[in-house]
Protein backbone atom coordinates (compact mmCIF):
# COMPACT_ATOMS: atom_id res chain seq x y z
CA UNK A 1 0.00 0.00 0.00
CA UNK A 2 0.79 3.42 -1.13
CA UNK A 3 -0.33 6.78 1.00
CA UNK A 4 0.40 10.15 -0.45
CA UNK A 5 0.00 12.82 3.36
CA UNK A 6 -0.31 15.81 3.24
CA UNK A 7 -0.64 18.17 6.17
CA UNK A 8 -3.68 20.53 5.87
CA UNK A 9 -5.51 23.33 7.35
CA UNK A 10 -8.70 22.10 6.03
CA UNK A 11 -9.62 19.31 3.28
CA UNK A 12 -12.77 18.18 1.27
CA UNK A 13 -13.89 16.09 -1.27
CA UNK A 14 -16.93 16.20 -3.52
CA UNK A 15 -18.64 13.60 -5.60
CA UNK A 16 -21.07 15.00 -8.52
CA UNK A 17 -20.88 18.51 -6.82
CA UNK A 18 -22.17 17.22 -3.16
CA UNK A 19 -19.69 16.98 -0.54
CA UNK A 20 -19.05 13.23 1.03
CA UNK A 21 -16.18 14.16 3.73
CA UNK A 22 -14.42 17.22 5.04
CA UNK A 23 -12.04 17.97 7.43
CA UNK A 24 -10.55 20.70 9.63
CA UNK A 25 -6.59 20.61 10.33
CA UNK A 26 -5.46 16.99 10.28
CA UNK A 27 -4.31 15.10 7.15
CA UNK A 28 -5.48 14.61 3.69
CA UNK A 29 -4.74 10.47 2.64
CA UNK A 30 -4.63 9.88 -0.56
CA UNK A 31 -4.65 5.62 -0.50
CA UNK A 32 -3.70 3.48 -2.99
CA UNK A 33 -3.46 -0.02 -2.75
CA UNK A 34 -1.11 -2.90 -4.64
CA UNK A 35 -2.50 -5.95 -6.03
CA UNK A 36 -0.45 -8.51 -3.73
CA UNK A 37 -1.31 -6.19 -0.47
CA UNK A 38 -2.98 -7.88 2.55
CA UNK A 39 -4.30 -7.22 6.43
CA UNK A 40 -1.22 -6.85 7.76
CA UNK A 41 -0.33 -4.15 5.54
CA UNK A 42 -3.38 -2.11 6.11
CA UNK A 43 -2.49 -2.12 10.11
CA UNK A 44 1.09 -1.60 9.23
CA UNK A 45 0.37 1.71 6.61
CA UNK A 46 -2.40 2.96 9.33
CA UNK A 47 -0.13 2.90 12.00
CA UNK A 48 3.10 4.72 10.29
CA UNK A 49 0.14 7.09 8.95
CA UNK A 50 -1.31 8.00 12.37
CA UNK A 51 2.31 8.01 13.95
CA UNK A 52 3.70 10.24 11.33
CA UNK A 53 5.19 13.31 13.04
CA UNK A 54 4.33 15.93 10.86
CA UNK A 55 3.09 18.27 13.28
CA UNK A 56 5.05 20.83 14.92
CA UNK A 57 5.38 21.46 18.95
CA UNK A 58 6.04 24.12 21.40
CA UNK A 59 9.10 24.85 19.41
CA UNK A 60 8.43 24.73 15.77
CA UNK A 61 9.68 21.54 15.14
CA UNK A 62 7.74 18.77 13.45
CA UNK A 63 7.50 16.20 15.76
CA UNK A 64 3.50 15.77 16.63
CA UNK A 65 1.45 12.92 15.14
CA UNK A 66 -2.05 13.71 13.89
CA UNK A 67 -3.00 11.66 17.28
CA UNK A 68 -1.06 14.02 19.40
CA UNK A 69 -2.71 17.28 18.03
CA UNK A 70 -6.26 15.91 18.26
CA UNK A 71 -6.55 16.33 14.05
CA UNK A 72 -8.81 14.75 11.94
CA UNK A 73 -7.90 12.49 8.57
CA UNK A 74 -9.67 12.12 4.94
CA UNK A 75 -8.80 9.25 3.09
CA UNK A 76 -9.32 9.20 -0.63
CA UNK A 77 -9.19 6.28 -2.67
CA UNK A 78 -6.35 6.69 -5.22
CA UNK A 79 -5.40 4.11 -7.78
CA UNK A 80 -3.05 6.14 -9.66
CA UNK A 81 -0.28 6.10 -7.31
CA UNK A 82 0.52 2.92 -8.42
CA UNK A 83 0.75 4.52 -11.85
CA UNK A 84 4.06 3.25 -13.63
CA UNK A 85 5.58 6.02 -16.06
CA UNK A 86 9.23 4.35 -17.00
CA UNK A 87 7.83 3.12 -19.98
CA UNK A 88 6.86 5.86 -22.44
CA UNK A 89 3.95 8.68 -21.26
CA UNK A 90 0.84 6.61 -20.61
CA UNK A 91 0.76 5.46 -17.15
CA UNK A 92 0.44 1.31 -16.43
CA UNK A 93 -1.53 0.47 -13.43
CA UNK A 94 -0.52 -3.31 -13.64
CA UNK A 95 0.44 -2.96 -9.74
CA UNK A 96 -2.73 -1.60 -8.83
CA UNK A 97 -5.13 -3.70 -6.93
CA UNK A 98 -8.27 -5.13 -9.20
CA UNK A 99 -11.29 -2.91 -7.43
CA UNK A 100 -13.09 -5.86 -5.72
CA UNK A 101 -10.00 -6.36 -3.35
CA UNK A 102 -8.56 -2.68 -3.35
CA UNK A 103 -12.22 -1.42 -1.68
CA UNK A 104 -11.76 -4.13 1.09
CA UNK A 105 -8.77 -3.23 1.97
CA UNK A 106 -9.50 0.59 1.74
CA UNK A 107 -12.59 0.21 4.08
CA UNK A 108 -10.27 -2.10 6.55
CA UNK A 109 -7.81 0.97 6.49
CA UNK A 110 -11.02 3.73 7.07
CA UNK A 111 -12.19 1.49 10.08
CA UNK A 112 -8.67 1.06 11.01
CA UNK A 113 -8.17 4.49 11.47
CA UNK A 114 -11.81 5.35 12.73
CA UNK A 115 -10.22 3.35 16.02
CA UNK A 116 -8.00 5.75 16.03
CA UNK A 117 -8.54 9.29 15.24
CA UNK A 118 -10.76 11.62 16.68
CA UNK A 119 -12.60 12.02 12.85
CA UNK A 120 -11.86 10.77 10.05
CA UNK A 121 -14.14 11.60 6.87
CA UNK A 122 -13.88 9.78 3.34
CA UNK A 123 -14.42 10.15 -0.58
CA UNK A 124 -16.38 7.79 -2.85
CA UNK A 125 -14.50 4.51 -3.80
CA UNK A 126 -14.65 4.37 -7.19
CA UNK A 127 -16.48 7.45 -8.20
CA UNK A 128 -15.01 10.43 -10.08
CA UNK A 129 -13.86 12.73 -7.05
CA UNK A 130 -13.24 16.70 -6.56
CA UNK A 131 -10.75 16.89 -4.04
CA UNK A 132 -9.73 20.56 -2.36
CA UNK A 133 -7.17 21.30 0.25
CA UNK A 134 -5.16 23.87 1.73
CA UNK A 135 -1.36 22.66 2.62
CA UNK A 136 -0.27 23.34 5.44
CA UNK A 137 2.90 24.09 5.61
CA UNK A 138 3.33 22.49 2.79
CA UNK A 139 3.97 19.10 4.25
CA UNK A 140 4.18 15.98 1.43
CA UNK A 141 5.08 12.72 2.44
CA UNK A 142 4.67 9.64 1.34
CA UNK A 143 4.17 6.56 3.03
CA UNK A 144 5.07 2.80 1.96
CA UNK A 145 3.53 -0.46 3.83
CA UNK A 146 5.63 -2.66 1.82
CA UNK A 147 8.81 -0.52 0.50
Amino acid sequence: MRALIQRVSEARVKVEGAVTGEIATGLCVFLGVRHDDTAADVEKLVGKVTRLRVFPDQDGKMNLSVLDVGGDLLIVSQFTLYGDTRRGNRPSYSEAAEPVKAKQLYDAFVDASKKLCRRVATGVFQAHMEVSLTNSGPVTVMCYSNE
